[in-house]
């Protein structure tokens, strides 16, 4: 554990992520909140027409504080994903095996220090909705909910819903171990792929369930509210089952890399 500690805060390269993690959802979150009451906002209505979009106090606060959930988890993922591949990029996995010969309790060494790093993303990012969000809902003589327990369980279930998105990026890493395509890869799947399949999966009568267990769907679930969701162009499942759908995900590609890429001879 306090080799892979080190190995993270060692690197620049985590906190660039997480300032550039922590400004982008505070300008994403205060955007949101002025489009949601003060701006202009529509959405596509059962007859495939544009109307407006109304939304409730309550829900123009989940939409907003659950901004780092819906767009800002590619950060801890990717910074997961690296905490694996860039090992293999630069060689010093042969010294970790080599301290380490046992790799299942490397693999969990990691997974550990991923969970961690997740926590502290989510914290910072989800910190930065908040702040940002609250204060433009603030200025604009709207409710923040901050003095409800229901709002502070949404931010706590959105910073462990980012921090199992870490968990999901490690073990990612673990079966995709060239730096270069894990970002391609990751990048174009969750930018690009998985919204793309999640609409059109939305326009059939049987795509929304389906839809929800994809893991960008599972890990607003778990934060129990997202953008998608209150614009009516997503279902989510409840929370824990959210939780275990991403935790699946994990999983799955842990055991995978682990039974292929750390059974592997390495020079």
């Amino acid at each position: 554990m306090r080799t892979e500690y080190r190995k993270v805060v060692s690197t620049r390269l985590w906190w660039i992520l997480l300032i550039a993690m922590a400004v982008y959802m505070a300008f994403l979150a205060g955007v949101m909140a002025w489009a949601l009451t003060a701006g202009s906002t529509t959405t596509t209505g059962p007859d495939g027409g544009q109307e407006d979009l109304v939304l409730s106090a309550e829900a123009v606060v989940r939409t907003v504080y659950t901004i780092a959930v819906s767009f800002g988890y590619v950060f801890p993922l990717v910074v997961g994903a690296l905490s694996v591949s860039s090992e293999y990029r630069h060689q010093t996995i042969t010294p970790t095996f080599l301290a380490e010969p046992r790799r299942t309790v490397v693999l969990l060494a990691k997974l550990v220090a991923g969970a961690v790093l997740g926590v502290l993303f989510g914290a910072v990012g989800t910190a930065a909705t908040v702040a940002a969000g609250a204060g433009v809902l603030t200025a604009l003589g709207e409710p923040t909910m901050l003095d409800l327990a229901s709002t502070w369980r949404t931010l706590g279930l959105s910073v462990l819903a980012l921090a199992v998105w870490s968990l999901l990026g490690v073990a990612f890493g673990l079966v995709l171990t060239n730096q270069v395509a894990v970002v391609v890869v990751l990048l174009a799947f969750t930018q690009f792929v998985e919204p793309v399949l999640r609409f059109v999966l939305a326009l059939t009568s049987w795509g929304g369930g389906v839809a929800a267990y994809l893991p960008g769907a599972a890990g607003e679930a778990i934060s129990g509210g997202s953008f998608y969701a209150e614009t009516g162009l997503s279902e989510l499942l409840p929370w824990w089952q959210g939780l275990l759908v991403l935790l699946g995900y994990t999983v799955v590609l842990a055991v995978v890399g682990r039974v292929t890429t750390f059974r592997k001879d390495v020079t």
